[in-house]
């Protein structure tokens, strides 16, 4: 779908894998910025370079043109397609330097991080060409640039974009949904990259990884808080488990997960590492109203 008059948003299903049984089905959103060339932002999961391509010539322009892969960060979902958009294109490919060894070596990334499915959503390693620094600049081609915005928390190397032309803001993972899976590996610099957003004068689209693309300030505002608001819920209800019941990191994931109403499916490592990053941390340790 066309966002603005550059930006277009492509919405990528695929299927998390726990076991042959168990399994649940997800989606990412990837963007494309049409201008003398076409940037696209994320690659979605192994195969997605597919629905991608087909978007790009349905929309009168060809795969070929796609000059600059920008990656926000080397979760399966986000890189699953990189190996195969850069060996069919030839595009420069771009990321913080902090996920640059998981991008470049996934079985690495599989090693520390264990997404069930991973080889799967993964096509493979990629090679970075360049990488971003916060405050940097991005000339897109013809009138169109974003600035890069540090964002970690979700992971180190996060980042968003901000089209100033367009008005725009791409978050990719860096808010998190109430209600869904709270993925992140520290929830201390995960809030304040959510009150830096918060912050960008001027915003009136939202770009998000995890949900349809909203526009209109002040809904992108209260999206913004609700986001502060869970993580502060989600770390008050760690502080009270974990005191009342010193459970192991497992155990503490299983109740927290109970206690919120979340899905079992949440009970999981990946989410137990989230949640143990609060424990370094007080009630107040962490500003969520400021």
């Amino acid at each position: 779908m066309q966002i603005t008059d550059h930006i277009h948003a492509i919405r990528i299903p695929f299927r998390l894998e726990f076991s042959p049984e168990n399994s649940v089905e997800r989606f990412v959103y990837a963007f494309m910025v049409f201008g003398n060339q076409i940037t696209l932002i994320d690659s979605g999961v192994s195969g997605s370079e597919r629905l991608i391509f087909d978007y790009i010539r349905a929309n009168g322009r060809h795969p070929d043109e796609i000059g600059m892969l920008v990656l926000s960060h080397s979760h399966p979902d986000h890189i699953g397609s990189a190996k195969s958009i850069k060996a069919e294109t030839g595009c420069t490919v771009l990321a913080h330097k902090a996920e640059k060894a998981w991008i470049e070596d996934t079985d690495l990334q599989f090693k520390e991080r264990p997404v069930p499915g991973f080889h799967k959503l993964v096509g493979g390693p990629v090679l970075l060409d360049r990488l971003l620094v916060d405050g940097q600049r991005l000339d897109l081609g013809g009138p169109v640039s974003c600035d890069v915005l540090h964002t970690p928390g979700h992971s180190a190397g996060s980042i968003s974009l901000f089209f100033g032309r367009e008005k725009a803001l791409f978050s990719g993972d860096a808010l998190i949904l109430p209600g869904e899976l709270p993925i992140y590996d520290d929830i201390r610099t995960c809030v304040a990259s959510m009150k830096r957003l918060r912050q960008v004068s001027d915003v009136e689209v939202l770009l998000s990884s995890w949900e349809a693309p909203m526009k209109g300030r002040e809904a992108i505002m209260s999206r913004i808080d609700e986001g502060i608001r869970y993580l502060q819920k989600i770390h008050q209800t760690i502080l009270q488990v974990n005191q009342s019941e010193a459970a192991d990191p497992m155990e503490l994931c299983q109740s927290v997960v109970k206690a919120l109403g979340l899905p079992m499916i949440a009970v999981n490592p990946i989410v137990a590492k989230a949640f143990a990053s609060s424990l370094a941390f007080g009630t107040d340790d962490i500003l969520f109203d400021e």
